[in-house]
């Protein structure tokens, strides 16, 4: 399993359920990563996409605690041990985390690599990414030229995990 972020310099990745900042070059790495696979994210993070519809060519697997919940081209689980068996039905370097924090926080120790678009700017912002740079399980291992998208710098990062990947944590929340 792994995740996909974009995270400013203090790992921040969000405020009031929006991104910090749209860069295409950033929306189109995370397209080519995973249309085709599957996604895994909280029902806060798929109601703010447009029409607060699942993402096209892709299956969408929606954490939430609302047993009532339901929207149509998404598989609906109650937590993450559900979600890591529907996610089991396919290739694990097939599944992509995509938050929101909370998301995160429940999956990232289920994930082996972590792809992170560092922005060199600190938001105001209220929802955040762990900090892999601070975690001894993780390790930058590949990392691209700086890129620019106005006065914005960025790059496209990619994590391994160190240690051997722990199994499945208790449903927090």
């Amino acid at each position: 399993m792994k995740c996909i972020a974009a995270v400013d310099r203090n790992w921040a990745i969000g405020k009031n359920n929006k991104l910090l900042v749209s860069i295409p070059a950033d929306m189109r790495f995370f397209r080519d990563h995973t249309v085709g696979k599957v996604v895994i994210m909280g029902r806060a993070t798929l109601q703010s996409f447009p029409g607060a519809k699942p993402l096209k060519n892709r299956i969408n697997i929606v954490v939430t605690r609302d047993p009532k919940f339901y929207v149509p081209d998404a598989i609906i689980v109650h937590s993450v041990k559900e979600a890591a068996e529907a996610a089991a039905a396919y290739p694990a370097d097939d599944v992509y985390v995509i938050g929101g924090a909370s998301i995160y926080r429940q999956f990232l120790p289920l994930c082996d690599t972590a792809y992170i678009t560092k922005i060199d700017y600190a938001y105001d912002a209220d929802t955040y990414f762990p900090n892999l740079d601070a975690d001894p399980e993780w390790a930058l291992t590949d990392e691209s030229d700086e890129q620019t998208y106005y006065d914005l710098t960025y790059t496209f990062t990619e994590y391994r995990r160190t240690a051997e990947t722990p199994e499945a944590p208790a449903d927090g929340e």
